[in-house]
């Protein structure tokens, strides 16, 4: 199944959401990614948020479509 949704990054805190930013992230504080595995909790997928707005909007997909976001993103892998 494919599905895309928008929430509020604060929405995932009570499903347990350890955020963790993208290695390949700059570390200049710009174009920063954060995810979260929420496979194995009711949401059932990867929520992505702006590091730089941690209470923000946050895109939930699901594990197949960011297994294909990775594979574009870092081809090869």
């Amino acid at each position: 199944m494919t599905y895309t949704r928008t929430h509020m990054a604060p929405e995932f805190t009570g499903a347990g959401a350890r955020w963790f930013k993208s290695s390949y992230s700059d570390g200049a504080g710009n174009n920063c990614v954060e995810i979260a595995d929420l496979t194995d909790t009711a949401y059932a997928g990867v929520a992505i948020r702006d590091s730089k707005v941690p209470q923000g909007p946050a895109l939930l997909v699901g594990r197949a479509s960011f297994a294909i976001f990775v594979q574009g993103v870092l081809p090869g892998r």
